[in-house]
Parts: C-alpha cells; structure tokens; sequence
C-alpha cells in the first residue's frame, strides 16, 4: 500500500548556528524554571535519558498532560506545507492563514537529510520558502525585522509570540524526501536520507550518520525557534517494496536493519534532545508521523520506538486509493466487515483474524493504544480527497472496483487503479515522465464546490479554462458505521471521498469518548469556509474549528497507560520481542520473546509473568515453547465491525517448573500472534507470593528494588464514603457476563459497564477500563 502522496517540497539548505541566541531572536524565552521535582511530569511510559534532569514540567502537568491552554484540552496538530508560496500562480497558504487560537501544534513540512546526513531546508536565499522568501503587500505577511532569518520561520515565529501556547515543530521527511531530497533547483537527488543515514547498506546501524543527523537538529530548532523535531520516516519496515519506489533500491538492499536503525535514530534523538532542554530549560518534543495500515506495521515488528516519543501521530489516511483497484474510503473510522480489499486477500474468512478488518482509524488507534497511554497517541483527518473513475458495482461506488490500469510513470506498480483525474484531481502530483497522477486529489474546499456543482474561480489558477463546466451531479454519500462521506458521480462513475462537518465531528467525539490526546491534520490548507460575496468555498477553517469547539471543553485526555493498579516496585528484569522474520514470511508473527534477569535473585520454576497486548490482534496469542501461555482476560473479542470495544488482551505465561532465571540469564520461547501489535505492556512478574511490576515499562510511580528489600504496596481497593449504605444493582460476580450498559454493586459503589466484560473487578480497571464508576451507594 502506497502512503500520503505529500506534495513535494522545493525548500532549500542553511546551516545552523547561534543555539540560545537563537531562541531570544526567535522572541522565546531562553531559560524555564525548573519544577521542584520534574519526574512528577514525566508522561507515563516516556523514556527519561539517564544523569539527565530534564525539564518536563516546562511542558507537562504534574500528571503527564501536556499544559496547551486552558481552551485546549486536546491536541489540534495541523502539518503547514512550505511549497504553498503562491510564486507558481496557485493559491498561497502562508502562516497568516493559520487559525492560530484553534491549533495547538503546526507542523513545518518538510525539512530533510541533506547528503552530509544532516538536518535541513536548502540553501538559504530570497528563493528559500523556509528562510528567505518574502511576500510584500500580502496582508499578515510582514516580516518580523527582529529575526536573522525570512520566509516561513520569521511569520511563524511572529505568530507564536501573539500565541505563545502554540508549540511548532520541523517535520523531517515525508513520501517525497525519505529516501532524497530535493535540491535548490527542484531536482530530486536519490541520496539515500533517512535509509541510508540511520542504516548502513550492511543492514547495521549506522550510528555515526544517526549523531551528526541528532546534533545538526538540536542546532537547527534552537536557531530557528521550533519546540520540537516530528521524524515522518516513510518507512522503517521490513515490508518488500514499501515507500517511495523511488528509494526501493537503497531500501530494499537493508530491509533486516531498518528497524533497527529507526530505534537507534529515536534513542539518540531522544536523548541529545533531552540534553539540550536540560541545558535551555525547556523540554523538546520528539514526535513521529506513523503508519495506520496493518500491511506496512506488519514489518514494524512492535513499534519499539514509543517510548522515545511524547506523542504520535497516526497518518490515518490513504486507507484506500487509486494504487490498487479497490473503490474504499481514504480515512474511515470503523470497519464495516466489507471492505473490498480485505475481503479479497482473505482476511475476513481466515479465522485467525478473528474478523478484524486492519483498514481503519478505530483498529490503528488500538494498534498505539497496546503501548501508549490514550493521551500520547493522535489519529489523523486528511483535508484532502482521494478517488477513482470508471467504477463499477457497489454501493454508489462504495466497495466497488475501478479497473485495472497502467501506473504512473516511477510509481514501481505494474497495475494501479483508474485514478481521478482533471477537475477531479487538482492537487494532483506529475509522475517521473511529467504527466498528471491520477489519483483524485483535491482539496475539501475544491470538493465542496463540485459538491455544490459549483466552478470556482481558482480553476483558472490551476490550467483550467475560464468556461470549464461540471459534467453530471456530485451527490454526497456517508456511511455511518464507517464514518466515511464521499462524492458520487453517477454520470461519470467517480468516486471522491471526502471529510466534512459530519465525519470530523464524529472523530472528535471518539477523541473525546476515548481520551485520546487530539487530532493530526493533513494539511490545513485543505480546511474550507463559504465566501458569500463570491459564491464559493475557498481555503478556511471550518473543519478545525469544529474540533476546537469539540475540544475546549473536554475532559482531560487519558494519562494511564495501563487500565489495572500495577505495583509500585518494580524489578529489573528485560523483556523483548526480537528476531522477527522478514516482510511477508513473518506470517503468523512469530517472534523470539527474550526475558533476562537483571536483578540479584534467581528466579524460581513457576515464575508468573503478566503483560497486555492490543485489542488490534485477537485474543488467540500463544507460546509454542512450553510456558503454556494462556490469554486471561478480553477487553474485545469478535469482529471489529464498527470499532473495537476495549484496549486490551491480558497474558499469562510461567517459567516451566523444572526452570530457573540466574541473575544476568536469559531465557527465549517462541511467540506467535496473528495481527500487529505494539510493544506489550503493563508487565507485572510474581514469585514467592509478592507481585512486582518491570522498570521497563517506565511506569510512573514505580520504584525498582531488589526482590526481598521492600515490602510492596499492596493495590489499593475501592473505600465507600458517602451514600446510603445500600446498593440496589445486583452484586458484581466473577463468572457472570455482562453487556455494555450493565450495573453492578462492588464494595459500597456503583458500577456500570461500558462494554462486554467477565471477571474484570470494578475498581480496578482505571480510568478508561470497562467499570465506570457511578459513586457510593
């Protein structure tokens, strides 16, 4: 499956320098008070670099929650492109056009890995859109003269000094510069970027291209002002012919060290990242733009980089597309059981899957969700279309079929879909010949015009006659349980989908229902408003509004990762999933599950160990090494058919009887499962009648010990206070199912269950388990 075709950047190169002097010329403050105890901050399950005081606090709340603004309860990230300059006669999107007081985080894409492996936009010059380009007479386009620099960094610096809650990040990468850059002539130059700086051609980690790449970032982010680097690494998989095909040749050649190399590159990012807001006072965000589809985080092994990042951003979009022949929605929220493409490759009738369709925001978000606390995790909104012509069958196209066709020139397909093209595709790419890409690309704005059998007067700025006319009606669609809108020209047999004020308010009811941390948008110059006096949308706001209208008054997002009380002393003791096969011989996924004994105590046979993985997998995970692995406890079981119902599958597992764990030993079994998951957590390991969580999991509140030494605290339960002192609901029992909705009385509170549960104890599921709380009875 191909990815965002990110429109290609013509930014060009400067060299950074002047670090602190940086952020004064920036008008940021260069030093942050530091909270009395900043690991009081840490947001659960974030790595902390060791010997290192890093000034979380500077960031987030005494319960890991990233302070926005008291109107911003949930992130609104919106990626702004440096090529929409309005130089080539199309319509300029400049810093100014920002809704400033409805983000919360703007994403400059797209910085790149130059050919010396460092950080960078281009040669700096009055042709640099990043630093040098300027656009006089344009409204809110001034420079600001105390900054070095022009261009897209001097507006948006001079905009967060008006909004100083907004925090800007460089974005590094994307579809087009991942493997290349393009240079300042817009020639792209197949350098290798992220492929060959993180990953020699050996498949080792090339640790010396991954330093010079982290130094040169810190330095670019103090001179230019940015709060944070966002790695849009497309993609560090073991998957065959993933990405760009432009960059297949180099990645292809280290597929078995590419993930290796994504680890190495986010460690070190991580901590030279650490080290400098340690120095400046400020905590730096380190952010990743993701993959959603099952296909690519099949190679991904268990996403093992989470733990370095504040938060990520799942590029849920391009979902379905004109790469393939299959007529679906590009970002749908829930699975419907008929996805077309699904269906064909067998995923519905293999039983191993358990009927879970991997094609959606819904099953993505639970694929993070298996790691990463709700509150670290983004879901993506593209405010762009995808679409095909020529379909046939369906449901007003909906899972029909576009034929088969020839690809566009450079795309390394053989067969591609019937694209979109013309009034249908104006945001389209050129392939490698110089032809239009088929594809159906537009932004919303534009779609909401063809929507309204509207021609706007922007035609003409992109090739279009000033008499273009609309052939047949674009009538709208949705879907409900996909949360899927799309346009249906039944004349023309096109099919668009789209977003719009139905699907996004949806999405941000989920955000909020799920405490998940906000949304991520691709990219805001595709937001619309209606312009009365011209009869027609032209590039707005209404759909980012929509999510801070939704957003404002939120609850505060989830900050747990684990929905259980886990002990606060944890041990020292290693675990890993590792040696996974490569690409499609990695099916069932059967990884070596390393546990290695890092403490002083030897332990004994019978050793239990307990860890969640993602809902995004069925709970049919076993061992075949004789631990007798065995799943506990199903937050979901069943298809995924309009969303997956909880978080988690629990496991069990013990070390055989006749075995004992030295100190400094390590065991292996073998592991299978049979869709991807993230790195398993919320670990807990008993022996000797005392439960004790793992360091590794970066658990806050927990402290590593020496079994023996200290006496754990046990879990505490639920204490009446107030009420009645008599519960009418029925008494909550182990062996009895309940549905969503359902009531129960536990220990002087009432209980009601959100979804389907067995043996789950109320009050000990946390905040976004099963139980809710309704108070004491």
């Amino acid at each position: 499956m191909l990815s965002p075709s990110r429109h290609r950047s013509r930014s060009a190169l400067l060299t950074a320098a002047g670090a602190v002097a940086g952020l004064v010329l920036a008008g940021l403050p260069a030093t942050v008070s530091h909270a009395a105890d900043q690991e009081s901050c840490r947001p659960d399950g974030l790595y902390r670099t060791p010997g290192v005081d890093v000034p979380y606090c500077s960031v987030y709340d005494s319960a890991g929650r990233e302070k926005m603004g008291a109107d911003h309860q949930r992130r609104v990230i919106g990626y702004f492109t440096g090529w929409r300059t309005g130089k080539d006669g199309t319509p300029a999107y400049l810093a100014s056009d920002i809704p400033w007081d409805k983000v919360t985080h703007i994403n400059y894409a797209f910085a790149h890995v130059d050919g010396g492996n460092k950080l960078s936009v281009g040669t700096d010059g009055p042709m640099n859109p990043a630093t040098g380009m300027t656009w006089p007479g344009v409204t809110g386009a001034a420079m600001d003269p105390a900054l070095p620099y022009k261009g897209h960094f001097n507006l948006l610096n001079k905009f967060k000094k008006q909004h100083p809650d907004v925090k800007t990040l460089v974005s590094v990468g994307g579809w087009a510069e991942t493997g290349g850059y393009f240079d300042d002539s817009g020639t792209r130059v197949n350098s290798g970027g992220f492929y060959s700086m993180a990953t020699n051609a050996d498949g080792s980690v090339n640790q010396t291209g991954i330093d010079t790449f982290a130094d040169s970032a810190v330095e670019f982010i103090r001179k230019y002002g940015f709060n944070g680097v966002d790695i849009d690494y497309e993609y560090p998989t073991t998957m065959k012919d993933a990405g760009n095909p432009l960059d297949w040749s180099i990645s292809n050649a280290r597929r078995a060290g590419l993930v290796k190399g994504y680890a190495a590159l986010m460690k070190t990012l991580r901590e030279k990242l650490d080290r400098a807001g340690a120095a400046d006072g400020r905590h730096y965000l380190l952010t990743v733009a993701a993959p959603s589809s099952g296909y690519l985080l099949r190679g991904m092994e268990t996403f093992q980089v989470q733990k370095y990042l504040d938060y990520v951003n799942i590029m849920s979009y391009d979902l379905h597309g004109a790469w393939n022949e299959y007529v679906g929605p590009n970002a749908s929220l829930f699975d419907d059981g008929k996805d077309a493409e699904l269906a064909a490759a067998g995923v519905y009738s293999t039983s191993q899957y358990g009927g879970i369709g991997y094609l959606n925001t819904d099953w993505a978000y639970h694929y993070f969700r298996g790691s990463m606390p709700a509150g670290r995790i983004n879901i993506g909104l593209p405010y762009y279309t995808r679409g095909f012509k020529n379909v046939t069958g369906g449901t007003d196209g909906l899972w029909g079929r576009a034929p088969s066709t020839d690809c566009p020139a450079g795309s390394g397909l053989t067969k591609c879909g019937d694209g979109a093209i013309g009034i249908d595709n104006l945001w389209h790419d050129l392939d490698t010949s110089g032809k239009e890409s088929p594809a159906g690309s537009n932004p919303m704005w534009h779609a909401k015009n063809l929507e309204k059998g509207i021609v706007g007067d922007y035609v003409t700025r992109y090739g279009f006659p000033a008499d273009t006319t609309l052939t047949g009606t674009y009538a709208r669609k949705y879907d409900a349980t996909l949360v899927a809108p799309w346009l249906w020209n039944a004349q023309k047999k096109v099919f668009l989908s789209t977003e719009d004020e139905q699907s996004v308010a949806a999405k941000a009811d989920y955000v909020v229902d799920r405490g998940i941390g906000g949304t991520m948008v691709w990219e805001l110059a595709g937001d619309y408003a209606w312009n009365a006096a011209e009869g027609q949308y032209e590039p707005g706001s209404a759909l980012t509004t929509l999510m801070y209208e939704k957003f404002k008054s939120a609850s505060p997002y989830g900050a747990q990762r684990s929905t259980i009380d886990l002990p606060a002393e944890a041990l020292d003791i290693d675990v890993e999933f590792g040696q996974f096969p490569l690409g499609d011989s990695n099916y069932p996924i059967s990884p070596k599950l390393k546990i290695t004994n890092r403490t002083q105590t030897t332990l004994p046979g019978g050793t239990e160990f307990r860890f969640d993985y993602a809902t995004s997998a069925p709970g049919n995970a076993k061992d075949q090494s004789g631990w007798g692995t065995s799943v506990i406890r199903s937050d979901h079981n069943g298809t995924n058919v309009g969303g997956l119902k909880g978080d988690y599958h629990r496991v069990s597992l013990k070390l055989p009887s006749w075995q004992t764990l030295a100190p400094g030993a390590s065991v292996e079994l073998d592991f299978v499962y049979y869709l991807p998951v993230s790195t398993p957590s919320n670990w807990t390991v008993t022996f000797g009648g005392t439960t004790y969580a793992l360091a590794g999991d970066l658990a806050r509140g927990t402290t590593v010990v020496e079994p023996g030494t200290a006496t754990p605290t046990p879990t505490p339960t639920p204490t009446p206070t107030g009420g009645t002192g008599q519960c009418t609901a029925p008494a909550w029992d182990a062996v009895t199912e309940y549905g969503g909705g359902s009531t129960v009385a536990h220990r002087g509170h009432s209980w009601k269950a959100k979804w389907w549960t067995k043996g789950e104890e109320p009050g000990t599921t946390g905040e976004w388990g099963v139980w809710q709380d309704l108070g004491a009875c």
